[in-house]
């Protein structure tokens, strides 16, 4: 079975973006924002769309990895140093689609954003902002090569990387890529924790 991770293009953003509502449906964070079941996974995916249109991909931050037959069965949302912050323009760009995705619930996804915008680190860095695979993918190697790919650009950068764990399952996943949990973060006040997790260069 062979693995590839490439760059992700604008073309690829609906079905990037599909693989990761579905990856995302179960996580506890989502599901706490996005309590229908039945819809979840089509509105995270409305989510997952705008952060990369808007966001990721003009900084070069997506990869994708593509099973043999070249389908997209993981993706990761990279922001290179000094643009893990969302400026305003690109804010308002993404506000209708977040509007779509989290309804009711948008104020609370919005105190939640501030909270962790709050607790992230000021030094330069590279942060994984999302990361998934399809659920029948799981542990044939595709989120590691899609993880290794950018850590191994951090490292030739000498540069670390950051990242907040919604899954506490996930934590020893990333500690063995060299990732250690500086704390817990509540951004939901009182709703599911995350777990800030960062990755000094190798």
């Amino acid at each position: 079975m062979g693995i590839t991770v490439r760059r992700a293009h604008l073309s690829d953003i609906p079905e990037l973006a599909r693989v990761l509502g579905i990856a995302f449906s179960d996580d506890p964070l989502i599901e706490w924002l996005i309590r229908d079941d039945a819809t979840r996974a089509r509105r995270t995916s409305i989510l997952f769309a705008a952060q990369a249109r808007h966001h990721f991909i003009p900084l070069g931050g997506v990869e994708v990895a593509c099973n043999d037959a070249d389908s997209i069965v993981g993706a990761a949302l990279w922001a290179p140093p000094g643009h893990w912050q969302v400026d305003d323009s690109a804010s308002m760009r993404q506000l209708p689609s977040l509007a779509r995705a989290f309804r009711l619930r948008l104020p609370l996804a919005a105190r939640m954003a501030e909270r962790m915008m709050l607790a992230h680190p000021r030094e330069s860095h590279w942060y994984l902002g999302v990361i998934g695979t399809l659920p029948g993918v799981r542990g044939r190697g595709y989120g590691q090569a899609l993880l290794r790919s950018r850590l191994d650009r951090c490292d030739a950068e000498g540069l670390p990387a950051y990242l907040e764990s919604s899954k506490p399952s996930n934590v020893s996943y990333y500690q063995r890529f060299g990732f250690e949990v500086t704390g817990t973060l509540d951004a939901t006040n009182g709703g599911p924790p995350l777990w800030p997790m960062w990755r000094a260069a190798r």
